[in-house]
């Protein structure tokens, strides 16, 4: 393959973990407690459930990155579900994540960059797009500069948001009084509708906020030493994450009611209110918007690779123009189609609808991941593995239930949604038929 074509391999270890943490730490640490109080009803379940969102997806993390150091490539999961499943189902997945799942994604986060925008400097609700879309276009610039750059920015980015939720966690702890928060007996509240219903209720809204480790395999083939580092990113930054999550959880618990959290969209800006005095709901407003941001650097960085990977087969229409790349070797044209699709989505789609949406979709395809991990250690034993899971096959089977329950309660509690996902991801397989048919006639 030509300079031209080929991703150079520039990115260590540090700028691969700080994609991992910025790209996954974002919207939902701030939003979810929200939709996680209101679903648990009691402080024990609330944190139960973000302890076991860590846990699975922390399993989750592991397992797939056994995939993703033996085959460190560009493309990340296309790679390693066409290397288990066939053609068709790489293809799906690729479809899928190169014109819903990062699009929306991305366009999702502009919606929420927007309306903190908007609500820090008490702007006509008619300036949330533009704020959004200004994000976006501005995101995509800094990507063309490299992905070195992009890079070192999303540690930059990762370090400013860390600051509001460290100040959160170690003000909140040091504070005096303040609310009990009762660890057990884990229950769920009075007002839920039973144990097991709010436990996958409360499991399904923190998975958004885990939601994104898997996307650092997509920039595998720009990493110094994938092999290595590749695993270590997404094992160290997933459990750097749980342990966040779990401080900033407990200092909203035990800062104010459940009752006053549960259902808020502002509960975190209360908390900051309680905790500093008057300032900190502009406070918590600047760490969201720089969360956020970081986030869409992360999103963008790793959403632009798919089609170009993709390309790289001949697997989309318009191959040779997404395939080509500017003077710092980024695929522009694959990051301006995809940044054109996520400004579309924005005026068609609010936030809850596009990221509960986006769960079930790709946890579809996460499971089939962990279920590959199992399928290529029996079809592919010699396969060279730099990394393998620990405790095999114990991890990998706890990643497959946590996916399965995932997927169950989603059609169990929001049919409709589900099948919107399934159908769009199904419009793939015409796709790919007419363009291979269209391709052998040339």
């Amino acid at each position: 393959m030509s300079d031209k074509t080929e991703l150079k391999r520039t990115m260590t270890l540090l700028p691969a973990i700080s994609t991992v943490v910025g790209t996954v730490i974002g919207a939902g640490v701030f939003f979810k407690v929200s939709s996680v109080t209101a679903s648990t009803g009691s402080t024990s379940m609330a944190m139960l459930v973000w302890l076991l969102g860590g846990l699975i997806s922390l399993a989750a993390g592991l397992t797939g990155a056994e995939l993703a150091a033996a085959l460190p490539e560009t493309g990340g999961m296309l790679v390693y579900i066409e290397r288990a499943y066939g053609k068709v189902l790489s293809y799906l997945l690729g479809w899928t994540q190169s014109v819903v799942y990062f699009p929306a994604s991305v366009a999702a986060k502009g919606i929420i960059f927007g309306t903190q925008v908007v609500n820090l400097f008490h702007l006509s609700v008619d300036a949330i797009i533009p704020a959004g879309v200004c994000a976006l276009i501005s995101v995509f610039l800094i990507n063309l500069l490299g992905s070195k750059i992009a890079g070192q920015f999303q540690s930059l980015t990762l370090l400013f948001k860390l600051i509001p939720l460290a100040l959160i966690v170690i003000f909140g702890l040091l504070q005096p009084g303040g609310v009990d928060v009762s660890f057990f007996p884990v229950q769920a509240g009075a007002h839920t509708s039973g144990f097991f219903t709010a436990l996958g209720a409360g499991l399904l809204a923190t998975m958004y906020a885990y939601d994104g480790w898997i996307h650092v395999g997509n920039i595998a083939g720009e990493l110094k030493k994938p092999s290595r580092d590749l695993p270590r990113a997404i094992a160290g930054g997933l459990l750097g994450i749980m342990i966040i999550y779990l401080l900033v959880n407990y200092v909203f618990l035990h800062t104010l009611p459940i009752s006053a959290l549960a259902g808020n969209e502002n509960a975190a800006m209360d908390v900051a209110d309680e905790i500093f005095g008057g300032f900190g709901g502009k406070l918590i407003t600047i760490g969201i918007l720089v969360s956020i941001y970081g986030t869409l650097n992360g999103y963008t960085m790793t959403g632009m690779r798919l089609p170009y990977a993709m390309a790289l087969e001949n697997n989309l229409p318009f191959s040779k123009t997404l395939l080509k790349l500017n003077r710092f070797q980024i695929p522009y044209v694959a990051g301006l189609f995809q940044l054109i699709l996520s400004i579309a989505l924005m005026f068609v789609g609010g936030f809850d609808m596009l990221t509960d949406m986006l769960v079930f979709v790709i946890w579809m395809f996460y499971t089939l991941v962990f279920v590959a991990v199992i399928k290529l250690r029996h079809t592919e034993p010699d396969l060279i593995r730099p990394y393998k899971v620990p405790w095999y096959p114990f991890i990998p089977i706890v990643a497959i239930l946590g996916g399965v329950f995932i997927l169950v309660m989603t059609l169990i509690s929001n049919f409709g949604l589900a099948m919107i996902g399934i159908g769009l991801t199904l419009i793939g397989l015409p796709v790919y038929y007419v363009h291979q048919a269209f391709s052998k006639q040339k």
